[in-house]
């Protein structure tokens, strides 16, 4: 057997085509109320041959993929869905994340992006928000998604509509972000809190 970093890039390819297909014909065949021996009998594979595939220890012939569309009542494109997928993770190292530039910057506030996915999987926005003696003026926010609050330093009176919420390290506040919010007092300083704005397809579109 050959070590990890000698192996042919092809063969993980391979391998990953096996059990893109092993998963989704599970999945189908899971959704169809299908047991493994019904699916066999209904496309005229051997039992044995069909857990073989479920559990990606054999290649499929297009013949088979086929088959196997046709039992589930699917396109044999299904059988592929995912095996291109790159998925996406954002890892930020404590302190680098990217400064973003608000509203309330001009009046010292500061804000540190954590990580932001991109395209359909802009879900959330995490910001580290850090503010100081030097933040004389609260400017009022409203935006689209939910809004999470977590206080993680400091004391500060946070507005939300006509009400205001002394916040000291450990509280939380959760909020409609299409409501006005802001700080509108700072108590001890310095305050950071983590600030995580969700989004749905509506608000992301918009």
């Amino acid at each position: 057997m050959r070590d990890t970093d000698d192996a042919d890039p092809a063969a993980f390819a391979e391998g990953a085509l096996e059990r893109t297909i092993a998963l989704r014909v599970r999945e189908y065949r899971q959704a169809a109320g299908l047991s493994i021996a019904q699916l066999a009998g209904k496309i005229g594979l051997s039992k044995a041959m069909l857990s073989k595939i479920e559990n990606a220890q054999t290649s499929c012939s297009l013949t088979t993929l086929g088959r196997l569309a046709g039992g589930l009542g699917i396109p044999v494109t299904a059988l592929f869905r995912g095996v291109d997928t790159e998925l996406e993770a954002v890892f930020t190292p404590a302190g680098s994340g990217a400064e973003i530039v608000r509203r309330g910057t001009r009046v010292g506030h500061h804000y540190l992006l954590l990580g932001g996915l991109r395209g359909v999987h802009k879900r959330m926005e995490p910001v580290l928000v850090t503010l100081t003696d030097s933040s004389e003026v609260f400017p009022l926010f409203q935006h689209p998604g939910t809004e999470f609050l977590y206080m993680l330093e400091g004391v500060m009176v946070y507005g939300y509509g006509d009400t205001r919420y002394t916040m000291r390290p450990g509280d939380a506040l959760q909020f409609d972000g299409a409501g006005p919010h802001g700080p509108s007092g700072l108590v001890e300083l310095p305050v950071r809190f983590l600030s995580i704005t969700g989004y749905g397809d509506q608000d992301r579109a918009g």
